[in-house]
């Protein structure tokens, strides 16, 4: 395809700045010396290995091998600078023994959610949802949100962009045209709990099916699904407007297009959300009743089956905005919060500093580089790249003179010819 020379600038231009936006990171240290932390987990397929890497040795040592990204997971330690990894790292060159302190799950196998299924970006349709507690990811369908939707064909994908932005719940929720939206909307809530989560910490468990934690039920096997809050607390007017408390999920056709969500939100100042529990103790459990409809649904499921054992729901819970602020802190509900610090306290994520050098054109970097070199190494190359710019110029001469326009096929050829001339030489 022919283009002038300002069409292939701006063309230059707009690709470093969306290399300078996918990208912007330094990638030059491995985080195995930061010890556990919560970072983004890579999966390297290539290397055969259910292990974990950070995101600089998925770009410096495992780049060209096939990847599946696992997005956010807490006090993990990179594995790629230990023997459990074939591959050595090459940002930790000392090897390391294995991390026993890290935790596999299915998502090691690289499957997702309570269905076990890969996740494909290119043929995936539906909004995945990432847990709190476990970090796993749960499909709307099997979380009984909307009814499960066809696979895209992949000749017309519809991939996620990028990395998961793990401080953000926007775009949580995105829907297709005229697709109704799922029955707990992105808007209607914070973050999620899968049931196997709830019914292993007392204090989730404690509080399912109250107000600020929406759980998903439904009257019997054959009954549509629907949005529940329980009873709210008395108000003002001593009793609350419950038209919204349940909500049938509606059907369609139509797939939505994909997205992540993930548990956390930016929106929320950190230090307003920090709060010292030990200011707040109190004798006198402030806990509301607990919900008669999820006690029911926990007694009639084992913690450790991945089955429902219950037709009423199953299990998940959707805490609401303030969620942090409302727990009880009394002597009996203290010690659970205390074992999950997430639950009290918003996390902090790891990122790689910032890249100083992204945002610069390869011009910029060339020149860069070119200083570092020391004197006679940089007239040499100096002195090569006169050439070269002559040897270009001499070649569009007669294109200029002749009115052609310069493709990117020509440009290809001068300098093809210009290496096998140096082949030749050396």
């Amino acid at each position: 395809m022919a283009c002038s020379l300002n069409d292939l600038i701006d063309s230059q231009d707009q690709l470093v700045e969306e290399a300078a936006l996918a990208l912007p990171h330094e990638f030059s240290r491995c985080t195995y010396d930061l010890g556990h932390i919560r970072q983004a987990v890579y999966l390297c397929l290539t290397c055969k290995a259910t292990r974990g890497i950070c995101t600089s040795c998925s770009i410096a040592c495992h780049t060209d091998h096939e990847q599946v990204e696992l997005f956010p997971k807490r006090n993990f330690r990179c594995d790629c600078p230990t023997s459990a990894i074939p591959h050595h790292c090459t940002l930790h060159k000392t090897p390391e023994e294995e991390n026993t302190a890290n935790e596999y799950g299915h998502n090691f196998l690289g499957v997702f959610c309570r269905c076990s299924r890969p996740y494909d970006p290119k043929t995936e349709v539906e909004t995945m949802i990432q847990c709190l507690a476990c970090e796993d990811w749960f499909h709307e369908s099997c979380l009984n949100l909307r009814d499960r939707l066809h696979l895209k064909a992949e000749t017309n994908p519809t991939p996620i962009s990028g990395h998961v932005d793990t401080q953000s719940d926007d775009g949580s929720d995105v829907s297709s045209d005229g697709l109704p939206p799922p029955l707990v909307a992105a808007e209607d809530y914070d973050t999620l709990v899968c049931r196997k989560c709830v019914a292993r910490i007392n204090v989730l468990r404690r509080y399912a099916g109250t107000r600020g934690v929406i759980m998903v039920i439904r009257d019997d096997e054959n009954s549509p699904w629907k949005k529940y809050e329980g009873d709210c607390p008395d108000g003002p007017s001593g009793s609350c407007n419950t038209d919204d408390s349940l909500i049938q999920i509606g059907h369609t056709e139509s797939p939505p297009e994909s997205a992540c969500r993930d548990p956390c939100s930016a929106s929320e100042e950190r230090a307003a959300k920090r709060r010292k529990i030990s200011d707040t103790l109190s004798s006198t459990c402030l806990a509301p009743p607990i919900n008669l409809i999820a006690k029911a649904i926990f007694e009639c499921e084992s913690p450790d089956s991945n089955m429902v054992g219950s037709t009423l729901g199953a299990g998940d819970i959707f805490l609401t905005d303030g969620w942090r602020r409302r727990w009880c802190r009394c002597d009996q509900c203290l010690p659970s919060l205390q074992a999950h610090p997430y639950l009290h306290e918003e996390e902090e994520t790891y990122e790689p500093p910032e890249d100083p050098d992204s945002r610069l054109s390869l011009e910029e970097l060339g020149l860069r580089a070119l200083e570092r070199l020391p004197r006679d190494r940089a007239i040499d190359g100096i002195r090569a790249f006169n050439d070269m710019r002559d040897g270009l110029m001499e070649y569009l001469r007669p294109f200029a003179q002749e009115g052609k326009v310069v493709e990117a096929a020509d440009v290809n050829r001068f300098f093809e010819t210009l290496l096998e001339g140096r082949d030749v030489r050396n």
